[in-house]
């Protein structure tokens, strides 16, 4: 259980750190993938989203279907 929270607090500080130099290098807002803006509301739920809500939507569709053919 310990081990899990680490790594739950690592990978949150990994993205903090990409989200700030983001904010630095003036790229903070927009999508990772397509470079459409991410909606304010969504980075204010999650300040360090780096995808907007239909790549994400996408990301977790094809993570789905990668573990469902793994099994």
């Amino acid at each position: 259980l310990e081990l899990k929270n680490q790594y739950r607090e690592n990978k949150t500080i990994i993205k903090i750190e990409r989200t700030l130099i983001k904010i630095k290098n003036e790229n903070f807002g927009y999508c990772e993938l397509c470079n459409n803006e991410i909606g304010i509301k969504r980075l204010e739920a999650k300040p360090t989203a780096s995808l907007c809500i239909d790549c994400q939507s996408l990301s977790e569709i094809k993570n789905k279907q990668r573990i469902k053919l793994s099994f």
